[in-house]
């Protein structure tokens, strides 16, 4: 999807998230929306093809396209995570999110303190590095948060690939990807280097050494901090009633 399809999307998309059209509703037709954007008629198909992908519209061929409901969208999506975040209707999304990664990545941490090879050392250690001196950096230059999330994704995908189990790395990518759009939310740069460093540090540490009982609890008490992290985030919201 090139760039202009991807900015009309996310336009609709906004309208869907923020019910300006509700479920059930109409999409403008795609001569209407060509003329809106000042787009071409392909440009428009694509963009309702883009919605109909990630689940928020169903198309009827020679009628348009309806809003689906909420629980058919597609929210490892990225876009659709963006939108839902961009409305104020991130917070639950996220906890679900959050909730996912406990039941996949604690048991993931053990199986990887059994099974890594040196490899996955190597590629952990590197990702921690890398966030090490990215959250230095960014004291100074914000400029180098992205390096840091980057960098924490490539951390807990390493995890992942140091179980040696392909199922897991194919249920845990889309929402590594879809968390990526959630950094800043859940972001706390202020707090990187005397909590998540350290945090992080500990789950290295206890994957390196085979103790698979210390990886479980390193990663537990680690996404027990990024959901109070969440819970900070959902009062802010309530409170500013976004």
């Amino acid at each position: 999807m090139s760039r202009l399809h991807e900015n009309v999307m996310r336009v609709l998309l906004g309208d869907i998230v923020s019910r300006r059209v509700g479920v059930g509703g109409w999409l403008p037709r795609e001569v209407d929306i060509a003329e809106q954007f000042s787009v071409s008629r392909g440009v428009a198909r694509e963009c309702i093809r883009g919605l109909e992908e990630r689940g928020l519209v169903s198309v009827k061929h020679g009628r348009g396209a309806t809003v689906r409901p909420e629980e058919r969208w597609n929210v490892l999506d990225p876009d659709v995570l963006g939108a839902l975040l961009d409305s104020g209707r991130g917070a639950a999304i996220l906890g679900e999110y959050l909730e996912s990664r406990r039941i996949l990545e604690i048991a993931a941490a053990a199986l990887a303190a059994e099974r890594a090879r040196p490899r996955h050392l190597t590629a952990l250690s590197d990702a921690f590095d890398r966030m090490a001196a990215a959250a230095e950096r960014a004291v100074d230059s914000p400029a180098a948060e992205e390096l840091y999330h980057e960098a924490d994704i490539a951390f807990h995908r390493a995890i992942i690939d140091a179980t040696g189990n392909r199922a897991l790395g194919s249920m845990t990518e889309p929402i590594h990807r879809a968390l990526i759009a959630a950094r800043r939310p859940l972001a706390r740069p202020e707090a990187r280097l005397e909590r998540s460093l350290p945090e992080h540090q500990r789950i290295l540490a206890a994957v390196a050494q085979g103790d698979p009982a210390a990886a479980r609890d390193a990663m537990r008490d680690h996404l027990l901090t990024v959901e109070a992290y969440l819970r900070e985030y959902a009062n802010r919201a309530v409170a500013t009633g976004d």
